[in-house]
């Protein structure tokens, strides 16, 4: 099983895997011991795409007569035939929105005239594609996540209902899914049983949670139903937050549960009114203001991460300036940058790519370099400080962790002087930083 593209497909991944593994299917690393080649694609922009064809094509040109090779996810919902026109080796299509149907899809393709061994040939390949509106609920049981060390992702939430301009997800997963509340406490508690130490929210959107089902405040009530249920699960971190939807009770909540992280990523994407407005996303700049600081005031430890776009079609130099003002007054501690990415059947689709690539690149560029000036005097202001660090490895005698400014695989680490043992979370004076990372030695 190959992972491409974000958390949230690790997450079905994983779900995927252990609906094979409970069928009786066993999991190896290399391909060549495999009989089943799964590639679970993004979809989501042009180099996720780039990278999908990519991993499915090596795949098919080196793979044995006796394999099957399975491509999944994101790409294959909006683009199955043209998947398997550019990867003739391909022999199964299963779209993102029915994942719970892997261990069938196998099953057929192993029984079908399609493997080669029943037919000697190797005809078009089986799709399976039916035409569900949103994304399935009938999991199977399978524990919606992925288990990284003492830190799991879980998936809250499927699919998206807000109208962004340049975004494919809607068309790919359709809208906003809730999974119930008791499934995710019941999945929780499991995780803690398992050892996680710090859970990690996740969805096309966490702040949506329970719209669909009727919940008002949805992942504020989550949040403290889980705090309830795992009293001793250690840290709650939240991702992908919608600008408008931080609400005073969820910020409430954050205050006064421990276990939930002073911590929030929420992708703004731009900073330009009349940009944004273009873009289909909340444009009100003054709610982020009043909202970063009255999150600040209550959460003085507070450390936000948002995600930007540079060169969305029309973008002028003075509208990327007030995106540069912007990232300078508010000094985030992580900014994400992508350059726009044409994606057809969406909302921007007839405003074309009108941006030369060298200017979106020069953007992108002056951005990052801002923010990696920021992020070090933010950095900086650690140095002295004791920080809880959630220890995940060790090389050449450094302790390698998180603290709970870093989000897993997107954020900084912490390199830690000695040994540590890992899966514990230590005190750690923080003695130097770097742009992104921070030093230190244990505090004990």
């Amino acid at each position: 099983m190959t992972s491409l593209g974000c958390a949230k497909n690790t997450v079905d991944s994983d779900s995927m895997a252990q609906l094979l593994e409970n069928s009786g299917y066993k999991s190896v690393n290399a391909p060549q011991k495999a009989s089943v080649l799964i590639v679970n694609t993004c979809g989501f922009i042009g180099s996720a795409r780039e990278e999908s064809y990519s991993t499915l094509s090596t795949l098919a040109e080196t793979k044995r007569s006796d394999q099957l090779l399975i491509a999944a996810g994101c790409l294959t919902q909006r683009y199955g035939a043209e998947v398997a026109r550019k990867v003739p080796g391909v022999d199964g299509i299963l779209g993102t929105r029915r994942w719970m149907d892997i261990v069938q899809v196998v099953q057929q393709l192993r029984h079908s005239s399609r493997h080669p061994s029943n037919s000697g040939l190797r005809p078009e390949p089986m799709y399976h594609l039916p035409e569900t509106a949103t994304i399935g609920t009938d999991e199977n049981g399978a524990l919606r996540a992925s288990i990284a060390g003492a830190s799991a992702y879980i998936k809250i939430a499927d699919g998206c209902r807000r109208p962004c301009a340049f975004c494919a997800i809607p068309l790919i997963k359709g809208t906003t899914v809730s999974r119930p509340l008791e499934t995710l406490l019941d999945e929780t508690r499991q995780l803690r049983d398992m050892g996680v130490r710090e859970l990690v929210l996740i969805a096309q959107d966490t702040t949506d949670y329970g719209h669909d089902l009727g919940m008002k405040e949805g992942l504020a009530t989550l949040l403290e139903k889980i705090t309830s249920a795992a009293p001793d699960m250690d840290w709650i971190r939240i991702m992908y937050a919608f600008p408008g939807y931080v609400t005073d009770r969820l910020i409430e909540v954050m205050a006064t549960h421990s276990q939930v992280l002073p911590y929030l990523d929420i992708p703004l994407q731009h900073a330009d009114p009349v940009l944004l407005t273009r873009m289909r996303r909340p444009a009100n700049i003054d709610w982020v203001h009043t909202t970063i600081a009255k999150m600040r005031a209550k959460l003085p430890r507070l450390a936000i991460r948002t995600t930007f776009i540079v060169g969305y079609p029309g973008e002028t130099e003075k509208e990327f300036q007030t995106l540069l003002d912007f990232v300078e007054e508010l000094r985030f501690d992580r900014v994400g940058a992508f350059q726009f990415s044409f994606e057809s059947g969406t909302a921007s689709e007839a405003l074309g790519d009108p941006i030369p690539a060298t200017v979106k690149q020069e953007r992108y560029q002056r951005l990052m370099e801002l923010q990696q000036t920021i992020s070090l005097q933010i950095n900086q202001s650690y140095v002295g400080q004791t920080l809880d660090v959630l220890v995940e490895g060790e090389q050449n005698g450094i302790a390698i962790g998180r603290s709970y400014r870093d989000a897993p695989e997107i954020d900084g680490m912490v390199f830690i002087e000695g040994k540590a043992e890992i899966g514990s979370i230590v005190p750690v004076k923080i003695t130097g930083a770097m742009a992104y990372d921070l030093t230190g030695t244990p505090a004990i």
